[in-house]
Order: C-alpha cells, then sequence, then structure tokens
C-alpha cells in the first residue's frame, strides 16, 4: 500500500483535492506541540501506547459514568463503506464500522484521555512470544459465539487469517502473509483454506483453545499487526466467500441488519455477544444506523440545527470544515459538542538525498522551513500540532524532541540555515519543490511562503507543482526530477517499525516506494534489522526514538510539517464521545444516548 490504512485522511487530502484543509483549517494562534487536545469541549489526546496484562484483557469493558442502554445513535458519513469482509477491510473508515462487529486475535483498550493498551480481544491476553520473536501462541477466551449462538474457536480465527491469501482479499493488509511464508509474494506459497489445506505454519489446538503462528522472520510486534481486522476472525461453516462482503457474520455487539447500498446501514445487537469475554467495547445503545451521502458541510450545518433525530448524530468521518470551525469554536454550547484530537500520521516535506547529497543543506532546508506561516494558512493551532520528529505521539516510546529548534522558531531560522549553506559552500543551491495542485487553495498559498522561506535563507527556489490525479505516482520515481517533495504517512499499528522501515530502509527503493527521500545508508539499514527485533516493547520504543533523533539530526532526509488535527461535531444527545486515536473518528462502541 502507498500509504498506510488510516491514511484515509491523508490520501484524501490530495486526491480529493482538499479534504486536509476542511478538516484542518479553524482559529489561528500559536502554540506548542503537546499533543494534547486543548480546545474547551475536547477530549484530551494522549495517543500513548502500552501493552496491557490478562487482567486488562479481561472483561468487561470499564462502564461510562451516566451512561445508559437504549437509543439509535446516527453517524452522517460522505460515502458507503468500501467492503465489510474483514480480510479486505484495510482503511480507516471501514474500520470505524469493523470494530462494531469484527473481533480479532488483539485490540486496544481506549482510555477517556486517548492513552491505548494493547490487550487480548478473543485472546486471554496480547500472546506470549518465543523463539526470539518467530513464534507466537494465543489462547482464546471462554464463551465466545458468533451471532448465531455457535462457538467461534480457533479454527475460525485460523480461517481468519489464511482468508488473506485468497486471490479475492487483495485489499486487506499483507503483513502476517509474508511473515508466515517468508516472501511478500505469498500467494506463490499458498492460495488460502479453499483448497481444503491448511498452512503448516498456522498450529492450532481446539481443546485447549490454543493457536501457534510458526513465522519464517522474527516479528516482536506481530501481536500489533494481528489487532487489524484484516485479521479477524471468520466462521469457517458461514464463508460464502466472495459474497462475504456483503453479510459478515458478526463476533461483536452488534450485527448488521440492513444495508441499503450508498444510502444507509443499520446495525443491531448481537444477543449473543457476551460483555464478559470483551475488555473493549461497551455496547449502550441498541443500534446504530448509518447514512451516506453527507459531506462535511452539510453534515456540520444538519447538526449545528440538529432538528428531530439529529441530536442523536455524529459525523462519522467528516471533520468539521474551514467554513464552520469558527462558528463551532466560538459558540460555547456548539462547542462541548466536539471532540478533536491528533491524526495518526505525520504531514511531512521528503528531501530527494540522491539528488540533494550533503547533509548539511539538508539540515538547512529544516532550519529554514516555515512551519508557523504554513500552519496559519491551514487555520493555526486548531490545525494541529508542530511535528518535530518523525516518529508521531501515537507510536509506542515517543518522546517529544525538537533537533531543530522549531518549537522556538516556527517560522524558521534564515540565518542559520544560511550559514550551514555557505559552510558547505552551497549559498544559492537550487532547490526543485513539488506539491499537489488542482483543488486545494491551501498548498498554492504555503508554495509563496515556502519560496520567501528559502531565498531568505540563501536558496534558489524552483516551484514545479503536479496535478493531484498523478503525483504519487510521479514523487514515487526514483529518478524524479524534484529535491523536495510534500507528503504524508500513516503507520499501520503503533511502533516504530512501521514508520522507520517503510520511510528510510535503502532495500525498500524502488518505483513506488514509499522511501520518498531515497535514503539509503548502512546504519540506517542495520538499525531497522536490529530494533525490528527487539523483544521488549518498552526496549524497542526508545531504540526506535534514538533512531529517530539520530537520523534527523545526523541526515535530515524529511522536513516534519504537522500532526494535524480534526474536529468533529455531535448532537447534545449523545454521550461518552471519543476520539479514536487509531481511525481518526469517534469510537462508536463507547457512545450512548442520553436521557
Amino acid at each position: 500500500m502507498s500509504l498506510s490504512r488510516r491514511n484515509f485522511v491523508i490520501a484524501t487530502s490530495v486526491a480529493a483535492g482538499g479534504s486536509m484543509v476542511l478538516s484542518a483549517c479553524s482559529s489561528g494562534g500559536g502554540g506548542g506541540n503537546s499533543g494534547t487536545g486543548s480546545h474547551a469541549g475536547a477530549t484530551k489526546y494522549t495517543g500513548h501506547v502500552t501493552v496491557g496484562t490478562k487482567e486488562d484483557s479481561t472483561g468487561p469493558a470499564p462502564e461510562i459514568p451516566g451512561a445508559k442502554k437504549g437509543g439509535n445513535i446516527i453517524g452522517l458519513g460522505p460515502d458507503d463503506f468500501s467492503h465489510l469482509d474483514p480480510q479486505r477491510i484495510y482503511f480507516a473508515w471501514n474500520s470505524t464500522i469493523a470494530n462494531l462487529y469484527v473481533r480479532a486475535l488483539t485490540g486496544y483498550k481506549i482510555a477517556s484521555d486517548g492513552s491505548m493498551k494493547l490487550v487480548g480481544d478473543l485472546a486471554t491476553d496480547a500472546g506470549t512470544m518465543s523463539d526470539d520473536g518467530k513464534t507466537w501462541t494465543f489462547t482464546l477466551k471462554d464463551g465466545l459465539k458468533w451471532e448465531d449462538g455457535s462457538e467461534l474457536t480457533v479454527e475460525d480465527v485460523r480461517h481468519g487469517i489464511e482468508r488473506g491469501f485468497a486471490s479475492f482479499t487483495t485489499e486487506g493488509a499483507m503483513y502476517v502473509q509474508s511473515a508466515l511464508v517468508g516472501t511478500s509474494d505469498f500467494r506463490s506459497k499458498y492460495k488460502g483454506p479453499f483448497s481444503g489445506k491448511h498452512l503448516d505454519s498456522i498450529v492450532t489446538d481446539k481443546a485447549k483453545k490454543t493457536i501457534t503462528l510458526k513465522l519464517k522472520e522474527a516479528r516482536p510486534d506481530l501481536n500489533f499487526t494481528l489487532a487489524m481486522h484484516s485479521y479477524g476472525a471468520v466462521p469457517v461453516s458461514h464463508d460464502t466467500k466472495e459474497k462475504y462482503d456483503k453479510d459478515p457474520v458478526s463476533a461483536g455487539p452488534y450485527k448488521i441488519a440492513q444495508h441499503s447500498v450508498d444510502k444507509s446501514l443499520k446495525l443491531v445487537r448481537n444477543p449473543h455477544w457476551d460483555p464478559a469475554t470483551d475488555a473493549i467495547r461497551n455496547a449502550y445503545p441498541d443500534s446504530f444506523t448509518f447514512q451516506f451521502g453527507y459531506e462535511a458541510l452539510p453534515a456540520t450545518d444538519r447538526l449545528i440545527a440538529e432538528s428531530g433525530d439529529d441530536q442523536y448524530a455524529v459525523m462519522a468521518y467528516s471533520g468539521v470544515p474551514a467554513e464552520r470551525l469558527q462558528k463551532v469554536l466560538n459558540d460555547p454550547q456548539l462547542k462541548q459538542r466536539t471532540v478533536n484530537g491528533l491524526l495518526s500520521g505525520l504531514y511531512y516535506y521528503a528531501i530527494n538525498c540522491k539528488r540533494i547529497t550533503d547533509p548539511k543543506v539538508r539540515q538547512a532546508l529544516n532550519y529554514a522551513w516555515p512551519l508557523e506561516q504554513i500552519r496559519r494558512i491551514y487555520g493555526g493551532q486548531a490545525a494541529g500540532d508542530y511535528a518535530t520528529s518523525i516518529i508521531s505521539p501515537d507510536i509506542l516510546g515517543y518522546e517529544h524532541q525538537d533537533v531543530y529548534g522549531k518549537l522556538k522558531k516556527p517560522q524558521g531560522d534564515p540565518e542559520k540555515a544560511k550559514a550551514l549553506l555557505k559552510e558547505a559552500g552551497k549559498l544559492g543551491q537550487k532547490i526543485v519543490y513539488t506539491y499537489p495542485k488542482g483543488g486545494n487553495d491551501a498548498y498554492e498559498k504555503t508554495k509563496v511562503v515556502i519560496v520567501n522561506a528559502l531565498k531568505a535563507a540563501g536558496f534558489d527556489p524552483v516551484v514545479k507543482p503536479v496535478d493531484s490525479t498523478s503525483y504519487y505516482d510521479q514523487v514515487q520515481q526514483i529518478n524524479n526530477q524534484f529535491d523536495v517533495m510534500w507528503f504524508g504517512w500513516s503507520p499501520d499499528w503503533p511502533t516504530g517499525y512501521t514508520v522507520m522501515q517503510p520511510l528510510f530502509d535503502g532495500g525498500t527503493i524502488g518505483n513506488g516506494s514509499n522511501n520518498v527521500s531515497q535514503l539509503n545508508v548502512s546504519w540506517v539499514n542495520d538499525a531497522i534489522k536490529k530494533n525490528a527485533v527487539i523483544a521488549d516493547p518498552a526496549k524497542a520504543g526508545k531504540a526506535w526514538e534514538a533512531l529517530d533523533k539520530k537520523i534527523m539530526t545526523e541526515l535530515a532526509p524529511i522536513i516534519p510539517e504537522t500532526f494535524q488535527r480534526r474536529f468533529y461535531l455531535h448532537g447534545s444527545k449523545v454521550g461518552g464521545a471519543l476520539f479514536d486515536p487509531l481511525f481518526s473518528a469517534f469510537v462508536m462502541y463507547k457512545l450512548y444516548v442520553k436521557a
């Protein structure tokens, strides 16, 4: 995948021509990089993630004070869900609803402050690793059932993983498949379970309720990977193959009752879901009704007016747009009906290390870059936090760092940049800058402040925008003619591996690669390999943070820009509103209808 599952936000900021601005622009102002939703009416967001214990994995989920059962929550979304089959789910929008009916071996327990614990979902805990990360064993909880009352077994869990090899599940994640057979061309090794064969690398014991995955390569963070909905359980006896995408079977608190494509989808309670088996999900509403076709502006206006049943509605994905954010944030009553949080990814500018070979020039670009002026165009403080590192706040082990002093001088430091250029003998260095052109006025405005900042720092900027429809295709070519390229990345699970390996592993360089900087440095490649097999999550987190700082200090292959913030509005009769740090939406299973 060129950009990962949570990248609905990042990818569409280009493809849809402007959703970045629509989701981010708001009031101006300064501010730091706290990583918390400091705006009144918001849920504080920390994004901090740890690995939970067996006790943390034991249901039921903690009760929400004041919450009561009953009622219907309405979700207003721009589009229908593209896939409901768990093995075909990769994007955040689909995962938002999958949380209500799909269960995997592990999942994330989200606290009221946005912090997360990886816990056992179907499993009794977050898994047991052995053989230096090549073997993982999980034990299923007692009392797990499908929506028809039949038992959910380890064979169903294995089936969900093996389905990822099938020819019709190409939209899902591919990490576990590759690890199980030792190649990214995993379908050449195994065609999926429908041939009647199972993978030798997955061993199940129905009596003991255990499933063991024996990997060809060490993956100490496999328990994070298995939390992706792409690895959700599917009942062997009810699998309808391609048709399963239309009518999946639920293991969660809700089941699909009605689906009118591109119009609406309704979920009702699954009577066979036992809260004692689920440490993650609450299930207060009797039902959820998603209505499609509501873009950000009409959805916001509808919730501002909140007539009739709209008191029970939420913005299911599109955030409050620029046209209404001032109105929402300046009205105390509306403001109290918002939640906000940082999106899971990083917006940044990739520096082409194949063309800009001198690290001092790349360091000078970091000092020169006008973050304050750029964020002001996006909307100011409410648009997000200044990004001063590669790793974002929702990554395990994140520690705030600021190698280039951008928080003290977010407007840029042209003198320091110019001094570095002079030291390198590169005053007047030509810089070819590109960005996606078409449909997004913000990029046109940021172009101006970037050019001015580069000139002030002693560079000779040349701007060559690329049409948004072919932007990624062009900047991901190894022989492109650009020096600095706007880009973005969102990790598939919150560990450093999912950022550092795709973006800076020299072995990944090639056309279509996400290593747009084309960084290929032996100590970086070696560190990625070394860190990837650190078994202790805390130690791994520290190692990735240290690598982040070393890369930015010595190599400066990117210019971090923003950790973007998104605001959502909900009706006055909706309680339990919490921003989902994983999928940048409401945590649907924590909502309730107020009396």
